[in-house]
């Protein structure tokens, strides 16, 4: 059997996205415009979502606080729109399609793509370099937005070319293979500049004298075992340059078991009744949103977390049915008598997760005796409803009374993208 031919990928990084598409808006330039993507309206601890290149050129961090930007500097700050930005990054992958087929692209985030250019190559008579020069090139005569690419022999040398070579390179194209890698990054600092490695991981490896990939490639490896478990062997493969994983590998992938989830950080602390209209109103959007997706499930979990002066450990729970079921009015008592049994009332919370464990489609559901059929149909029409109309006329088009109670969120959160003004 013929070996399989060496790949060649790129990944694409839309430049500080969120920022720059608030300039492009205004008919700004980023690279000069000083402008932070913040909501005004929370407090200033709140997070950035986004600087401007000006900004991090003055000192000003990605993600930092709003009050952590020092006073002296003028800027302007954009309320978050996550729809706007979604609608860049949906143009910008129409883009890529121009030149790559989707199944050689893997959408990465909202604002990086890494795809497989092997085969185009020769198709487009370009290097690597060439093409990404005239995808980012594409992008910015398009839409006005600035790229940076990275190129690599497979994808975390690609990655690690996209977020330390290409900084440093004036056309913002870094390339890397495993031999290149190896000769200018081995002995790179810090280690959290690597695709994977947290300041955790990087603590423990520091206290074992491992402050570079080299460290890492010519350690010990039953000490890195010992200290990381499973994850060693990816850590020591990224060390020597090593990835075997390929887009293919991912399109292809399907996990074993499935969950969908609903979480939540409250913009303040609740008292235990707001909690529980929270975890109802959560639950609630759970069962449609299995409705929507024709799933079904007979474990669910519940994850609340503190405030941050409690000292407790988060409360966590699970009930379960002898048969599947996405029935709000079976699950919402059941999410609401778990929440009363695992959360101490004398404690406000913060934080709060439900989950639908496993999930499998609807079709394989078979009718319990405990679980009245007629019930289960009235409930399930009722929901088909209620998402029609949402669907049609807005997620706040219909809504329940538990909607309106003290501390209730989904009005606030259908008019959000991932938590954040639409």
């Amino acid at each position: 059997m013929a070996a399989e031919r060496e790949r060649t990928y790129i990944c694409i990084d839309l430049k500080s996205f969120y920022a720059s598409v608030e300039c492009v808006e205004r008919k700004l330039d980023v690279m000069t415009t000083r402008l932070v993507v913040a909501d005004p309206e929370r407090s200033d601890k709140t997070i950035c979502l986004a600087v401007s290149p000006a900004m991090k050129a003055l000192g000003v961090p990605n993600r930092c606080r709003v009050f952590e930007i020092p006073k002296h500097i003028d800027y302007i700050m954009a309320v978050p729109r996550m729809q706007k930005y979604l609608d860049y990054s949906a143009q910008v992958y129409s883009l890529y399609l121009k030149y790559i087929s989707k199944d050689d692209i893997h959408v990465y985030s909202v604002d990086e793509a890494f795809m497989d250019v092997t085969e185009y190559l020769n198709l487009y008579h370009m290097t690597a370099r060439e093409l990404g020069q005239t995808i980012i090139g594409d992008i910015y005569d398009s839409l006005g937005l600035r790229a940076t690419c990275g190129i690599g022999s497979n994808l975390f040398l690609t990655k690690v070319a996209l977020d330390i070579t290409a900084k440093h390179a004036k056309d913002f194209i870094g390339e890397l293979d495993e031999k290149s890698y190896r000769e200018t990054l081995w002995d790179h600092r810090p280690l959290t500049d690597f695709w994977r490695i947290g300041p955790g991981i990087a603590r423990k490896l520091e206290t074992y004298g491992m402050l570079t990939m080299r460290d890492i490639a010519n350690g010990d490896e039953n000490l890195l075992y010992k200290l990381l478990g499973v994850n060693a062997e990816l850590l020591i493969d990224h060390a020597w340059g090593r990835e075997p994983t390929t887009i293919k590998d991912i399109k292809a992938y399907s996990s074993a078991a499935h969950s969908l989830s609903q979480g939540q950080v409250l913009m303040s602390d609740y008292t235990f009744d707001m909690g529980l209209v929270i975890a109802k109103e959560m639950m609630d959007i759970l069962c449609l949103d299995m409705v929507d997706k024709g799933l079904v499930s007979k474990s669910f979990s519940l994850m609340v977390g503190y405030a941050k002066d409690c000292p407790l450990p988060a409360a966590k729970g699970t009930f379960s049915f002898d048969t599947e079921t996405n029935a709000s009015f079976l699950l919402i008592p059941g999410i609401a008598d778990l929440y009363s049994k695992i959360v101490n009332p004398q404690y406000k919370v913060r934080r709060m997760y439900v989950v639908a464990n496993n999930v499998i489609p609807e079709e394989y559901t078979q009718y319990s005796f405990f679980m009245p059929a007629q019930d289960l149909e009235k409930d399930r029409k009722m929901q088909k409803a209620v998402l029609e109309i949402k669907n049609k006329f807005g997620k706040n088009a219909i809504l329940k009374g538990l909607n309106f109670e003290d501390g209730a969120t989904t009005r606030d959160r259908n008019n959000q993208i991932g938590g954040h003004k639409a």
